[in-house]
This record gives structure tokens, C-alpha cells and sequence, in this order.
């Protein structure tokens, strides 16, 4: 199951949370992974299986760093530089948006891309301890118009919605990857 999102959405964070112990590295700066981060998850009365933490996109401050970011995402989703080469088969994805800022750019653009390669993808909003009730409910239904679809608001900090999480996450292990 991949993570992806901007830089500083909280993927690493959610990793923590969802697994119950602090496997992933967090830092209050954006960029700092650098590398696809595998963590092996072995829930109970469940198959063992993998996260996978890429790297942020959105904070990329020098050509080279998008150059890494676009090599690692093309080995991970398509076993190499392209999409003729063969890929071990992805179960499913998880997009982090930020609660905060729904619908930016950079968000929409992975989201097309992430759609295109045929397999459960779920959008998440973190973040959404940080929002107020009234401004939480706008924030969301504006994520939801722009993704054209659910988008699940969670919390990492306080454990929002995260059952309701692994439940799809469940549901996306449980169908044959593609």
C-alpha cells in the first residue's frame, strides 16, 4: 500500500499512527525523504504486507531533487523509467492532501497520474485536527468537488477516522493486486 502526497502532508506521521509504533521518521521540515521507505505491517488475523512511504513531491528545490523524485515514483509504479517495464503489483494507493489547502495543483496533477494506473486509490485529508468544525466541513466538501469523489478526513495527531482507514485499506489488501 503506498503513501503519497506533498512534502509536510504527513504520510510519515500517518505510517506511525496506522501502525501503532514510530517506524517512520517525521521532521517539521519538508523534503526530507528522499527515498521510497518500505514498512513491513503485520496486522493481526490480517496478511502481512507493506507501506510504502515515497517521497514528497511539491517541495522540490533543485532540478536534481525532481529528476530523484521522478526516478523513485517511476521504479515504484512502473518497475523502471517507464511504463513498459514490469512492477510488482500495488494493492493500492493512499493520497495525503492537506485539510488545509484542498485542491492545489500539485494534488490534482497526482491524483490524474495516480488514477491512471488502475489500481484502489484513496484520498485522504490530514491534517483535519488542525481545522475547526465549520471550517472542516468546508474544506472537505471543497477536497471532495475537487477530487470529484471521498476524500476521508484523518488526524494522525488524534486518531480521526483512522479506523474507518484501515478498514479500506483492508478492503484494498483483500482484492487481487494489479
Amino acid at each position: 500500500m503506498a503513501l503519497a502526497g506533498r512534502s509536510n502532508v504527513g504520510k510519515s506521521s500517518l505510517v506511525n499512527a496506522l501502525t501503532g509504533r514510530q517506524v517512520a521518521r517525521t521532521s517539521g521540515t519538508p523534503g526530507k525523504t528522499r527515498l521510497a521507505n518500505f514498512y513491513r505491517v503485520e496486522p493481526a488475523r490480517q496478511p502481512a504486507f507493506y507501506f510504502v512511504d515515497l517521497p514528497g513531491y511539491g517541495y522540490i528545490d533543485s532540478r536534481e531533487a525532481r529528476e530523484a523524485f521522478d526516478r523513485i515514483a517511476a521504479a515504484y509504479f512502473f518497475g523502471g523509467q517507464g511504463r513498459d517495464r514490469a512492477r510488482a503489483p500495488i494493492a493500492g494507493v493512499i493520497l495525503a492532501i492537506d485539510a488545509r489547502h484542498p485542491g492545489l495543483a500539485n494534488d490534482i496533477a497526482a491524483f490524474g497520474w495516480l488514477s491512471a494506473l488502475s489500481v484502489p486509490l484513496l484520498v485522504v485529508a490530514s491534517k483535519v485536527d488542525k481545522l475547526g468544525r465549520a471550517e472542516r466541513a468546508g474544506r472537505v466538501a471543497a477536497a471532495e468537488k475537487a477530487f470529484g469523489g471521498p476524500v476521508l478526513p484523518v488526524s494522525a495527531t488524534n486518531g480521526e477516522n483512522l479506523n474507518k482507514l484501515w478498514s479500506l485499506i483492508v478492503t484494498c489488501l483483500s482484492q487481487k493486486p494489479r
